[in-house]
């Protein structure tokens, strides 16, 4: 599962900004279920940054979100997101070890979390 945040941060916050985001991405990272994590900053939008964090599933990225020392530690950071959604299942990967396409999200048109896909039992 990929999770992406966008922030749009005046230049004289970004400092602070990458601080308080390397705070919370450590405290993140501790999480069972947590994969990577990459912050990224726009070519043409200096003010426009992204978080972009993998979790084995979304169960893991919520779990981790309710643990009272990531709810304190991410507060920094998680109050200047933009408000839009941010949680992804991954349906095709293509990298090193090959190509991995979700077996749930395949067979379907449409691919809701927690509703199973098409031809899958319930």
């Amino acid at each position: 599962m990929l999770v992406i945040t966008r922030h749009r941060v005046d230049p004289e916050a970004q400092s602070a900004f990458l601080d308080d985001a390397r705070a919370a991405l450590e405290i993140l990272a501790q999480r069972p279920g947590f994969i990577s994590v990459a912050v990224g900053r726009a070519v043409d939008d200096p003010d426009l940054y992204v978080v972009s964090s993998e979790w084995e599933d979304v169960g893991s990225y919520r779990r981790a979100l309710s643990a009272y020392d990531v709810k304190i530690g991410t507060v920094p950071l998680l109050s200047t997101a933009v408000d839009e959604p941010t949680a992804f299942e991954v349906l095709h990967r293509n990298g090193v070890n090959g190509v991995i396409d979700s077996a749930s999200a395949v067979s379907s048109d449409v691919v809701a979390l927690g509703r199973p896909a098409a031809g899958e039992p319930a």
